[in-house]
């Protein structure tokens, strides 16, 4: 794993240890433009009784309006190999650089991403693969709601 990535990845780790400890599914992300976290989220659907607010729908509303070029530039980091409806707004905004701590327990949709030019980086984690696993086997129902199972 480069520097950067190491930098800002533990960003996102530490933002879905934070999403476990306050009762919520340990998924975290933040965004990342000229080499400063803009954006950091939490998957909040258990906390706020929500079905968008995961990790980086989060991250990205937290980061606030800003202008295209910044999106495009920018690179966002999630624990989890983002679902249809991230791996969407990733598309909408035109971010080109995602990272991400794992698919193993997750598949998501990095290929979506890759075939339309995303360039995608994906790190298989072991903390990131072990706390989510860890997380479903003591949460499977509230995992295949929040996957639409």
């Amino acid at each position: 794993m480069s520097l950067d990535h190491e930098k800002f990845y533990s960003v996102a780790f530490r933002a879905a240890q934070k999403g476990l400890e306050s009762g919520g599914i340990p998924i975290g992300s933040c965004l990342v433009i000229d080499n400063k976290v803009c954006g950091i989220g939490i998957n909040k659907r258990i906390q706020c009784d929500s079905v968008i607010k995961h990790a980086e729908m989060d991250c990205l509303e937290n980061a606030g309006r800003l202008r295209g070029n910044d999106y495009r530039n920018s690179t966002l980091y999630t624990t989890l190999s983002p679902c249809m409806m991230c791996a969407g707004a990733i598309l909408f905004y035109r971010i080109k650089n995602v990272v991400i701590g794992e698919n193993k327990n997750s598949v998501g949709e990095h290929e979506l991403l890759k075939s339309v030019g995303v360039n995608v980086t994906i790190l298989q984690d072991t903390n990131t693969i072990n706390m989510m696993s860890e997380w479903i086997s003591k949460n499977e129902n509230i995992w295949n709601e929040d996957c639409g199972n």
